[in-house]
């Protein structure tokens, strides 16, 4: 059986440069299944050139109207949207996003089955496919170059004026970190590559005793995860499954770090209901010693007080005035620095393209080819080709309905 996919246009403003697949992942894609067909629609802003794919021998063209499987990365502006296909990309309305509630109703419309990259998980519900990775290494790499500006210490150039992440490690190469003490949040993808950052720049790991007890005459950093900064709030033994499962019995222990830390770098995920890591009154504190954040998880006006709205690649730091509590220039006095960028991976398309198209040709394609003996597929479609949300994403239903 041939399945004819398309790799489509990015359409969506500011433009993305990232795509599920490079041209040499196409070459791989035929290679493991010769009844994939991949064509190719003329994109002017994708990091790989179109004359890129012809030489790697696909057909670029203007309308892929006749292809079944259409694969991009972020939102596809409604006009765009070719009823009766099988879609793939960043929705964004699985968690009732307000601002996407007519692109979905349109999908419906359209009778379009939509697979939410998101929504590509196990059985168990973990991610099987993200760009976690390259936000956590491009956050990390940004909230650097915040520290480099702000303290006069050194220029790191930005990330979107380099090839690629070797270019990004050739600059930071040529910095020296402070003694200063760091702590990171989270285990997962996000936080492994701001991790990579920290250990590329050979920044000691301390552990948590040794890092709110000691001083140190070199740049150190402790990797935190929930149990270290949450506590119950009857004194008893943390229990992460009960945590999980509802975290009203908890509250926030962040501030006996944050008063030994003057760089904070968020790479954690944030359930809804858990405490903030750290209120607005928290930083007035005369002990809150945190003065520089890299926010990659960029929860808004939530868990870090400080993050009052997304930043821009443009534009990426902003400061956090502790009084006022408003916004003032990222480096005025007695502000806390804050890189809030919701949009890293972009900055970083090919590497982030490269690794994105190694997850979805090993985790999504072959389910096109074997039945979908994995359930992949049927966990992942959020619409039916009748124009029906799927059981497992019925709850959405209020919310097209426009009623939540």
């Amino acid at each position: 059986m041939s399945i004819k996919f398309a790799i489509i246009k990015e359409r969506k403003s500011p433009p993305d440069r990232r795509v599920v697949f490079s041209p040499q992942k196409c070459q791989k894609v035929i290679e493991q299944f010769p009844e994939a067909e991949i064509i190719v629609e003329k994109s002017d802003v994708r990091f790989f050139k179109d004359e890129a794919y012809v030489e790697a021998g696909f057909d670029v063209v203007e309308d892929v109207s006749d292809c079944e499987v259409m694969i991009g990365v972020k939102e596809v502006p409604i006009s765009a949207l070719i009823p009766n296909k099988k879609y793939f990309f960043f929705s964004h309305t699985i968690k009732h996003q307000p601002y996407n509630r007519d692109l979905l109703q349109a999908i419906l419309q359209k009778k379009i089955e939509l697979y939410d990259h998101e929504t590509i998980i196990k059985e168990n519900g973990a991610r099987l496919i993200g760009f976690g990775r390259y936000a956590g290494l491009v956050g990390a790499y940004n909230t650097f170059r915040a520290l480099g500006l702000r303290d006069h210490l050194f220029e790191l150039p930005k990330v979107e004026n380099l090839h690629d992440f070797a270019e990004m490690k050739k600059e930071l190469n040529k910095i020296k970190v402070p003694a200063i003490k760091m702590v990171l949040t989270g285990r997962g993808k996000v936080a492994k590559g701001a991790k990579e950052i920290l250990e590329h720049l050979k920044i000691k790991e301390i552990s948590v005793e040794k890092y709110l007890s000691n001083t140190y005459i070199n740049a150190v950093f402790c990797d935190i995860d929930i149990e270290d900064y949450n506590k119950k709030t009857d004194g008893t033994k943390f229990n992460k499954k009960e945590f999980y499962n509802d975290p009203s019995g908890y509250e926030s222990d962040f501030m006996r770090f944050a008063k030994v830390t003057d760089l904070f770098i968020a790479g954690h995920f944030y359930g809804e209901d858990a405490p903030f890591l750290f209120t607005r009154e928290d930083a007035k504190h005369p002990d809150f010693k945190i003065n520089l954040v890299g926010d990659i998880s960029c929860d808004i006006d939530g868990p870090v007080a400080c993050t009052l709205r997304p930043s821009t690649i443009a534009a990426p730091f902003y400061g956090y005035d502790i009084n006022s509590e408003k916004e003032v220039a990222y480096d005025a006095e007695n502000a806390i620095t804050v890189m809030a960028v919701d949009n890293l991976p972009c900055e970083l398309p090919k590497d982030a393209s490269e690794g994105f198209g190694r997850m979805f040709l090993n985790q999504v394609i072959p389910a096109f080819f074997n039945n979908d003996k994995e359930g992949v597929l049927e966990r992942a479609r959020v619409t039916t080709s009748e124009g029906t949300l799927t059981q497992r994403f019925s709850y959405l239903q209020g919310y097209v309905d426009g009623k939540d």
